[in-house]
């Protein structure tokens, strides 16, 4: 081929993959978010009207997402019960049903377990309360009893969205005649820190995973881990994506180290700008079982 020829070739394929469509694409969020650093983590903004972002149980028995059927024939499921006049998440593992928002209802009315008692955890939702039907992402039920109080009434009412709306196909839920609602309607009835996981009463192994939202001064969330005989066995802080006025995600992995299995604690609070105490308290009561 001639010189010439060739050059002309070359020219006109620069050309045609100068114009061709790009065919890159973005890999969708990484599965999970680790600290970029020990107690650092990296930020992300949680919107209140959307669900928190779900993250396994620390147990084999509660491993799936929230939500959807283990491959063990369970669904884990995230319950929002009350406490001290807000409202504080759990999470169930039960036999898998298609049914998931009768179950969650079922759970709420049934209240919590002895161990999640212990916490202070409660529920004000009443048996029989059920979803008529699922449409267009809202869900829609018979109006919440209004026999306590009206402070009672909207507790009520954020434990039921804020259950419902874990559900990819419930974004927002209809109380009888009234208008929709969705999670950023009860926002104010969170308490400063939440914390999903560790689940109350769930075995845990070194490094244990503390996950939740909080509205801390500076963003600055502590956590530290209670042996048996309640001394501190471990402590470190991490920061929230935001705070100070807003909630941001956080997540920190805790190394601690025990010899025997036992019940422990895992707490997760503020320390105080004005005198250094401990603020807006979360404790998770756990089983420690040592590292192998």
């Amino acid at each position: 081929m001639r010189r010439g020829t060739r050059t002309v070739i070359v020219a006109v394929l620069l050309a045609v993959g100068g114009c061709a469509e790009s065919r890159s694409g973005s890999l969708g969020p990484a599965p999970t978010a680790p600290p970029t650093a020990p107690g650092a983590t990296t930020p992300s903004r949680t919107s209140p009207s959307q669900p928190p972002p779900t993250e396994p149980d620390p147990v084999a028995t509660a491993s799936a997402p929230i939500g959807r059927a283990a491959p063990t024939g369970t669904v884990t499921i995230e319950l929002w019960y009350a406490r001290d006049g807000r409202i504080a998440p759990t999470r169930r593992t039960r036999p898998a049903t298609v049914a998931t928002s009768r179950l969650a209802l079922t759970e709420l009315a049934t209240g919590p377990t002895a161990a999640e008692a212990g916490t202070g955890l409660t529920t004000l939702v009443p048996a029989g309360v059920e979803v008529t039907r699922i449409a267009d992402g809202t869900a829609v039920l018979p109006a919440v009893p209004a026999t306590d109080g009206s402070a009672a009434v909207r507790l009520r009412e954020a434990q039921v969205v804020w259950t419902l709306t874990q559900f990819p196909t419930v974004r927002r839920v209809r109380l009888g005649t009234a208008d929709p609602v969705d999670r950023a309607d009860y926002v104010d009835l969170l308490p400063p820190i939440v914390v999903t996981t560790p689940v109350i009463g769930t075995p845990v192994t070194s490094p244990v995973t503390v996950t939740g939202t909080a509205d801390a001064y500076e963003a600055t969330v502590s956590v530290r881990v209670l042996d048996g005989a309640r001394r501190e066995i471990a402590t470190t802080f991490t920061t929230a994506a935001c705070g100070s006025g807003c909630r941001g995600d956080y997540r920190v992995a805790v190394n601690y180290r025990v010899d025997r299995e036992q019940a422990g604690t895992v707490e997760v609070y503020e320390v105080s700008a004005k005198d250094g105490s401990r603020t807006h308290t979360v404790a998770v009561p756990v089983l420690l079982t040592p590292s192998r």
